[in-house]
Parts: C-alpha cells; structure tokens; sequence
C-alpha cells in the first residue's frame, strides 16, 4: 500500500481537524463507495417491505390515517405508497382477466383482498400460488374438512372440470367466497376467547385429516437445533444472543417428547378466520399445515397478536388477559395437557427465534428486530404466564 503525506491532499482546515484526534502516525482511511452502495441498496430492500406491508394492511382495511399514525408517515406519502402499489399489481390483475375464461367467468369484477387473492364479484376468491404442490396439499385438506362438515372454502373447478388452473408458471385455484370477516378487536377477551375455541375445534378436525393422507412431519426442536441455529451463527449472534438461544433451546427440549404432536394449522391469525354474526364461519388457508407440537398453533397465535402494527400496543397485563381466554377457549374444546402449558412460554420464544432467523435470511432487518422484541416480551412475561395457565 502507498502512503501519502495529507499534507499534500488534505485542505489545511480538514487537516487540523484531523489532527485533534489523530496525528504522527499512518492512519488508513477505506474507500466508501462499496459500503455507500451498499447502504443504499439495503434502505431500498427496507423500504420496498415497508411498503408492501402498508399496502397489505390497507387491503385488511387500515385507513390512510392509521397508517401514517402507524408507520409516522403523512398522509401524502400513505397515498403515494399506496398508489405505486396499485400499480405494481395491476398487472397481476391483467393476467387474472386472462384466465378468468377457463371458470366461463369473463368480464367479471375483480378486486384485490390480499397479495396473493382476488375477489371475483363478491362471490367468489381466486388464489394465486407459485408452488403447485403446496397448492394439491391446501385443496386436498379443504376437502377433507369439508366432509368433516368443517367450514372452508368450496372449491370452484374449471369448465373442463379441472380443481385448479395452470398459467405461467402460476397455478390459480378459485373458491366460493366464505361468509363473514375478519375480525379487528384484537384486545376483546370474549373475541380472543372465541379464537381459542376455533382453534381447538379446528385440532380435533385436523385428527381425520391425518387419517386421510400423509403430512410433512415437521418438528419444531430439529428447526431451533438446525437452519435456526446456523442463521444466528451466521448473524454472530447479534440479535439474540448465545445465552438466550441456549437457555430457550434447553426448556424446549426438555419437555418436548412429552407435547402431544398432530397435523396443525402453522398459520393462525386472525386474517385466517372468519366470522359472521359473532360466530365462527369460516378457516382459510391451509399451505403451511404439517404435523407438529400441537401448542405450536396457539402459541403462534398470541404471540402474532403482539407483533400486529397498532397504535395501541399491548400491555403485558392486558396480553395476559388475552392468553387466559384464548386457553380457556381452547380448553372447552380439548383439554391441554400439564406439559403443554408448562411449555407455552419457551414454545413462544421459539417462534419468535424462528422468524427472526427468517427474516435475518430475507434481509429484512425491520422484522427480524421485531421478532426480537416481541421474543424479550415475552421472556419478560414468564412467570406471569405460568401463573395464568
């Protein structure tokens, strides 16, 4: 490497400056374009989630104001988002216009409830997917659950009698549009309460499911022990550290033989279940079911509920609250075992270890450091949890 006087580079002020922290040896000075391109290329990663998160709360009908409350932002900058977002989907709109022929449905209305769901003239919902098998795996529990007298989309076949259709490299499968919403009280006991129990009804139907077909038998302690644990080396641990991973990881294991396992819904939020005059009236989305730990479902759940962009954060008094009804739901359905409610709150951590490492692996800083944060919440709130169950 060459040195250079400063001297005979620097401006004479820069110099000075220099010299009050700095002078009578060599000093390296790294060049800063990469780094600077770098930068730049992560802000423009943050901001393209951020924004695709905005648009997707505004489909689950978020108003302009909240959102810019949320993410303080101006109201002018919510519509300016919002209207790039439009236009970015519009063209998966023009594909759907495209294949909407092969249901006999041309020239029908079509509206945007979510990134990957349109609205068919308010009666039907058609689905896109980019991986065909976990397609198969969603249709094949619809009708397994459908049989069960499990409420669940029905399924619209093409005019060639096909379950769903290929495009592009797309599949699209079509339903019949469920009756009610989602719910939006996220803090009413009696709602949570009610979530508990669809859960637990939903458990006892998955049981026929799996009487059915053969699941992928996923467990969630070979996760923390595997991909988990090799993203948090990678990351050297910055986010959550050593100690914590090790202590969360001991707890799961120790008990986790004794948790009963079945095929769950690996899903479960509120965006998922549908109700109509205050009762249960639909499940949605089965891509991610597999069999696991069956606690897995309503620890995800409520720990979900803390993760919700909100102007009104929980407290862990009311999140308390929340846990005791969703449990008491779900128990006047199916009883949970000492183990499993021993095991709530490491189960918890878990999850919330696990989309951190996840999102560590997207790049996408933002979640993974709430991830974390709603994982030291709930390690805060131990003993207090235990104490609920």
């Amino acid at each position: 490497m060459k040195y250079i006087n400063a001297n005979d580079i620097l401006p004479e002020q820069l110099l000075s400056m220099i010299q009050k922290y700095y002078q009578g040896g060599y000093l390296y000075i790294p060049k800063e374009n990469n780094h600077r391109i770098r930068r730049q290329t992560d802000y423009k990663i943050e901001l393209a989630k951020r924004n695709q998160h905005i648009y997707l709360k505004h489909l689950e009908g978020t108003t302009n104001g909240q959102l810019g409350n949320i993410y303080h932002l101006s109201n002018a900058s919510i519509r300016r988002i919002l209207a790039k977002e439009k236009e970015r989907y519009q063209k998966m709109k023009e594909l759907i216009e495209q294949i909407l022929p092969l249901w006999g449905m041309e020239n029908r209305k079509i509206r945007q409830v979510y990134p990957s769901a349109w609205e068919i003239d308010h009666s039907y919902i058609i689905k896109t997917y980019e991986n065909k098998e976990q397609l198969e795996r969603n249709v094949k529990i619809s009708e397994i659950l459908s049989d069960c007298n499990i409420p669940v989309a029905q399924i619209v076949p093409t005019k060639a009698g096909e379950k769903f259709a290929g495009h592009k490299d797309l599949s699209f499968l079509m339903t019949k549009k469920l009756q009610g919403s989602n719910i939006a009280l996220i803090k009413d006991s009696k709602t949570i309460r009610k979530m508990g129990c669809a859960i637990a009804k939903l458990h006892k139907a998955f049981l026929q499911c799996e009487k059915s077909m053969t699941f992928w038998d996923n467990s969630l302690l070979k996760e923390m022990k595997g991909w988990v644990r090799d993203i948090l080396i990678q990351n050297k641990w910055q986010l959550i550290n050593e100690t914590e991973y090790s202590k969360t990881l001991d707890a799961l294991e120790k008990g986790y033989d004794q948790l009963p396992r079945q095929l769950i819904h690996r899903d479960v939020h509120f965006g998922n279940f549908l109700f109509f005059e205050d009762e249960l009236s639909g499940y949605l989305d089965f891509d991610l079911s597999q069999r696991n730990i069956r606690i897995f479902d309503i620890c995800y759940f409520l720990t979900g509920l803390l993760s919700e962009e909100t102007e009104n954060p929980f407290t862990p008094k009311e999140w308390i609250e929340n846990v005791k009804s969703a449990v008491a739901g779900y128990e006047s359905i199916l009883a949970l075992s000492a183990a499993e409610k021993k095991a709530v709150p490491c189960v918890m951590e878990c999850i919330e270890i696990l989309f951190a490492a996840y999102y560590i692996s997207t790049e996408d800083s933002k979640h993974a450091s709430d991830a974390c944060h709603v994982f030291h919440f709930v390690q805060g709130c131990e003993s207090s949890l235990l104490n609920a169950l």
